[in-house]
């Protein structure tokens, strides 16, 4: 004769084990975290610039903002050092754990600016699309720019896709 189990207590099993799962995610998100604040701020005292480290999980990565007086170096022209300052950063993280990293990393807020600058762009470019019933293709852009836009424009409750090849990669938003 089977035993009769009930349906309340499956769905605490699945939690207790989503719970366990979703505390080791985090775990391992926060030591990659600590890993490359650790990092960032031995190069910001071998440069001898000053910044605050502040450490966050944003969804399913670890995200490092180094806020401080001046500190426009460390992002470039178009965010090229930021970029080049993430990837080492990665690869530092990489080191440390061996595993692959996709922190992201932003600098005096500019990723912050940039994304809320790339989201008001894709709201155009969407309400354009939505008026003239036609495809609109925005100018190259960063994988990073090109992942804003694209979960913008699905949010808009459109879709869109990237075209061409790096770096002149651009993304297409679609009629509906």
């Amino acid at each position: 004769m089977s035993e009769d189990v009930s349906v309340e207590q499956v769905p605490d099993a699945a939690v207790a084990e989503a719970t366990d799962a979703e505390r080791t995610r985090l775990e391992r998100l926060e030591q990659e975290g600590d890993i490359a604040a650790d990092y960032l701020e031995e190069l910001l005292d071998i440069a001898d610039l000053d910044g605050d480290l502040d450490m966050d999980v944003e969804g399913d990565r670890a995200a490092v903002s180094i806020v401080g007086a001046e500190l426009s170096q460390l992002v470039g022209a178009k965010g090229e050092v930021l970029d080049a300052l993430q990837e080492l950063t990665r690869l530092a993280v990489y080191r440390e754990t061996g595993e692959r990293s996709r922190l992201m990393l932003d600098i005096s807020g500019y990723r912050a600016q940039k994304r809320a600058e790339l989201v008001a762009l894709a709201e155009a470019t969407v309400a354009r699309v939505k008026e003239t019933g036609e495809a609109a293709s925005l100018d190259p852009m960063s994988p990073f720019e090109r992942k804003v836009v694209h979960d913008a424009v699905a949010a808009a409750g459109l879709s869109s896709e990237s075209e061409g090849v790096e770096p002149r990669r651009y993304v297409v938003v679609l009629p509906g």
